[in-house]
Formats: structure tokens, C-alpha cells, sequence
């Protein structure tokens, strides 16, 4: 029985309080434990160091990455330039319409009012034509005398504006070209025709700037 008593072993209580109940004051930890803290801080460190490893490793293949995205972006981009769909075809084709159609309006309103200013200045020179006319029909214009040089000029400088001339005895009597001043009967015409031109008419480009004022000759 003592045998017995003396081979069994006493259990062995380790006291891990970091407080000594008996002193009160904080116990040291053994050499073995530091030596463990020690190891146990290194692998942190270890680990912490290979996390920022593999974070700086990882960001060139993100960067890569990104500056694909964007050469993507770019190559997708000049592929629809260079092959546009057909909706972006439909747009050009409908701006280019829209555009010559654009320059057709500002060309003919161009025209038109440069014919609206041009037919402002000649109808100030109608009066002095008409008296060139009258002059020509009592045969002052005749020869190489100067005042018909100057008719001549003036006559040349306004046909270069466009100013055309229209009236001549003979014609038949058109109602949106003529004005009659005078009818008169006759068996010899079977229309209505020109007599005789009192005021010759003008036009320019295609804009009637006044009428010829005629003796009209009808039939019986």
C-alpha cells in the first residue's frame, strides 16, 4: 500500500496569472516564453513582409491589365472609324444632304440679292438710257461723235451687269413683257403685235425689271 502511495505521481499546476495573488505585482515571463514571443513576432513580421511582396508583385499585372482596357478601347474605336455601322453611315449620308442642300439655299439667296442690289443701282441709269434711245431714233448717235462713244460705253458696262434690253417692233404683244400705251387695227397682222416701242424694257439675270411700253397693233 505505501508502494503504491509512493510511485503515484502529484499533478503539477502551472499558474499563468500575470498577477502574483500574494505580492501583488506582475510576474516576468520565463526566458522560454520571450524566446517564443520572439518567434512569434518574426513570422508576423515574415508574413506581413511577404503580403507587401506579393501586393507590389500583383500591381504591374494590374496596371498591364488597365493599359489593355484602354488599347481595347482604342482599337474598337478606330475599327468603327474605319468600318462604320450602318446607322453612322445613315447620319453621314443624311449631314451630307443636309449640308448640300444648305449650299444650294445660301448660293440661290446670294444670287438673289445680288440682283436685288444690282437692280437697285442700274434702275437710277433708266432714265439716261431712255435718252440715249430717243437720241439714237433722231440720229444723234450716228458717226464717231462723242456723245455716241459714251453711249456705247455705257451701254457695255451695263450689259456686263446683266442688264438686258427687250422691245422691238415687230414682235408679237406679250401681256407679262408689254405695256400697251395705244392699240390700234390693222388687216395686216392676225395677232396681236408691236407697232412701235415707246419705252424699251429691261431685265436682269431673270427678274423682269420693267416692261416695254408699245403701240399695239390687233386685227380687224
Amino acid at each position: 500500500m505505501s508502494d503504491e502511495n509512493q510511485n503515484h505521481e502529484e499533478p503539477v499546476i502551472r499558474d499563468k496569472r500575470r498577477i502574483d495573488p500574494e505580492t501583488g505585482e506582475v510576474r516576468q515571463p520565463p526566458a522560454d516564453a520571450e524566446g517564443a514571443a520572439e518567434v512569434t513576432d518574426a513570422a508576423a513580421d515574415a508574413a506581413a513582409a511577404s503580403d507587401s511582396t506579393d501586393g507590389d508583385a500583383e500591381a504591374p499585372e494590374a496596371e498591364d491589365e488597365r493599359e489593355l482596357t484602354v488599347e481595347d478601347i482604342l482599337n474598337a474605336a478606330q475599327a468603327e472609324v474605319q468600318e462604320p455601322s450602318d446607322e453612322h453611315l445613315a447620319d453621314l449620308k443624311r449631314v451630307t444632304a443636309e449640308y448640300a442642300n444648305y449650299r444650294k439655299r445660301t448660293e440661290a439667296n446670294r444670287e438673289v440679292e445680288r440682283e436685288r442690289a444690282v437692280g437697285a443701282v442700274v434702275s437710277l441709269l433708266l432714265p439716261v438710257l431712255d435718252d440715249l434711245d430717243r437720241a439714237e431714233k433722231h440720229g444723234d448717235l450716228e458717226g464717231d461723235a462723242p456723245f455716241a462713244t459714251i453711249a456705247a460705253k455705257l451701254r457695255v458696262a451695263t450689259a456686263k451687269l446683266g442688264l438686258q434690253p427687250f422691245g422691238e417692233v415687230g414682235e408679237p404683244f406679250d401681256p407679262q413683257q408689254h405695256e400697251a400705251i395705244f392699240q390700234q387695227h390693222s388687216d395686216e397682222v392676225e395677232t396681236d403685235t408691236v407697232a412701235d416701242v415707246v419705252e424699251t424694257g429691261y431685265t436682269l439675270g431673270g427678274t423682269l425689271l420693267r416692261p416695254a411700253k408699245v403701240v399695239v397693233t390687233t386685227p380687224q
